[in-house]
This record gives structure tokens, C-alpha cells and sequence, in this order.
């Protein structure tokens, strides 16, 4: 019975953090963008393949008018959520959504509530 409460708990644990990640309109704005980046970031411009190495946070900077650092920290939140994977490509960072991830949070989302 303990291990089925603690990981129940750890399992709402993540879930506090995705529900705390998605809470911020332009983080769950960013991550919808992301679910099709060819549509909402310019394929012409980018430096990788976008659905394999990610959107350049410079493009997710442009896009949302915010400040670099903004976007960065707003980034940085949705990755420790397990939603996002950042990639380096020489010196930028590049998001892309994690599916796997994100299923296994909707999954977990379904069997807790």
C-alpha cells in the first residue's frame, strides 16, 4: 500500500507541475504552436529540421513579441515539466514537444481524476 501511495503522489507531483506549466497563456500557446511548427514557425528560416531538432527559441522570441530571457525561462518551465526537449545547435536552443511524454501525462491525467 506505501509504494502505490507514493507513486500515486509522485504521479500527482507531475501533474501539479504540468497543470503550473500550462497555467501561463503564451507557455500553453507555445506548446500548441509547437504541436505543428512548419505552420507556425517559417520552415524557410530555420537552421534545423524543425519537427526533428525543434523551433529555434529565437523564432518562439519573435513570435510571442516577449524578451529573450521571457521565453527562455518560459521554456525552461515547460521542459522541468517533461513536456518539451531542448536540443543545442551550435549556440541556440531548439524546442520541440516531447509526444511520448505528453501521452503518458494524459494517460496518468486520465486515471487520476
Amino acid at each position: 500500500m506505501t509504494t502505490h501511495t507514493t507513486s500515486s503522489l509522485d504521479a500527482s507531483a507531475q501533474l501539479l507541475d504540468v497543470f503550473k506549466a500550462l497555467a501561463n497563456p503564451v507557455r500553453l500557446q507555445v506548446l500548441q504552436w509547437l504541436r505543428d511548427p512548419d505552420l507556425h514557425f517559417p520552415p524557410d528560416q530555420a537552421i534545423a529540421d524543425q519537427h526533428e531538432v525543434g523551433v529555434c527559441v529565437s523564432h518562439i522570441q519573435a513570435k510571442t513579441g516577449l524578451a529573450q530571457s521571457t521565453v527562455s525561462a518560459y521554456m525552461a518551465s515547460l521542459q522541468r515539466a517533461g513536456l518539451v526537449r531542448a536540443t543545442r545547435v551550435g549556440k541556440w536552443t531548439h524546442y520541440r514537444r516531447d509526444e511520448e511524454r505528453i501521452a503518458q501525462l494524459v494517460d496518468a491525467l486520465g486515471r487520476s481524476l
